[in-house]
């Protein structure tokens, strides 16, 4: 039986939008923890960290609310690394997707630690790879990618610790379809790899999930980062940043239910969702559905097949 707590991060000081500051309590309302009992997961609810508000500030050196932002990431460290030295599965629920710096730097650290190989998967409609120099706007739920792979301010990349918390060979995006022209051409000079919707639509669901978890073994740490915006609006409007022509609801179930296949999810992180932007939760229920999903819950009917036979 997997042991998994929820640890809710009521924040949006890393967003341009305010609301996803709400997005814990939704997905409780949503019935989460009723979700993941039906899969027979033991579920803690740790409640919510505390951290300061949003200020509503403009950027200062090309970053917004950067101390509230390295604050709420300390916090969201500190409490993975709490659930890993307990023996369980965290999963935070967020909040803005700035919060994935210290869920992730735990990630690292745990995985590091035990010996294990890291494999970040990173479910989103944009690349998260601005600096303070390329952003637009200096929020900074738009560079947690670049800040992980070492790019940015030394309070977030090294918050687990000396160096980047992330290789670049380490991360697999998947779903992308929103990035900003030099934050384009800084991808390419980071060199991970990305399955943006193009991919997807020529290649197909499936054989992305197969290219984007190769490797994987026993041995390795595999965490899901699950942007919501990753979704299509049509079915999941609940974010602040929506972008058309994203996966439909059965394109991510496939996913989530391929991560479980794998049988190999360490550590989640849920963000963005955004209930005051939301129709009557809808957006919620679909994120309780996938997280179902990767905890074991399948519309498979069909009898698996002995490859032998």
């Amino acid at each position: 039986m997997k042991k998994v707590s929820l640890v809710g991060a009521p924040t949006d000081v890393g967003a341009g939008t305010r609301g996803a500051s709400m997005g814990p309590e939704a997905l409780r309302v949503a019935q989460l923890q009723a979700m993941l009992d039906s899969q027979g997961v033991e579920v803690a609810d740790r409640g919510n960290l505390q951290g300061p508000g949003n200020p509503g500030l403009p950027p200062v050196e090309g970053y917004r609310h950067l101390p509230q932002v390295v604050a709420w990431n300390r916090a969201v460290f500190e409490a993975c690394r709490a659930e890993y030295a307990a023996g369980r599965l965290p999963i935070l629920i967020g909040g803005d997707h700035s919060l994935a710096i210290g869920a992730i730097a735990a990630a690292a650290q745990r995985a590091r630690r035990s010996g294990k190989a890291l494999r970040v998967l990173w479910f989103d409609a944009h690349a998260d790879a601005n600096t303070s120099v390329l952003t637009p706007s200096g929020n900074i739920h738009g560079m947690p990618v670049a800040i992980l792979l070492g790019h940015g301010p030394e309070a977030l990349v090294e918050i687990g610790g000396k160096g980047p918390a992330l290789r670049p060979s380490e991360i697999r995006q998947i779903g992308i379809r929103s990035v900003d022209p030099g934050e384009k051409r800084f991808v390419h000079e980071l060199g991970f790899e990305v399955f943006d919707m193009r991919y997807i639509d020529e290649q197909g669901m499936r054989a992305t999930m197969n290219a984007a978890l190769a490797g994987l073994d026993g041995g390795t740490h595999l965490h899901v980062s699950l942007d919501v915006d990753f979704l299509d609006p049509d079915i999941a409007p609940g974010v602040g940043t929506t972008v058309p022509g994203g996966p439909s609801y059965r394109e991510a179930q496939l996913c989530m239910e391929m991560v479980a296949d794998t049988g190999l999810l360490a550590s989640l992180d849920v963000t963005e969702l955004n209930p005051a932007l939301d129709v009557h939760n809808r957006t919620a229920g679909v994120v309780v559905d996938l997280v179902g999903s990767l905890f074991g819950k399948s519309t498979l009917m069909r009898r698996t097949q002995d490859p032998g036979s």
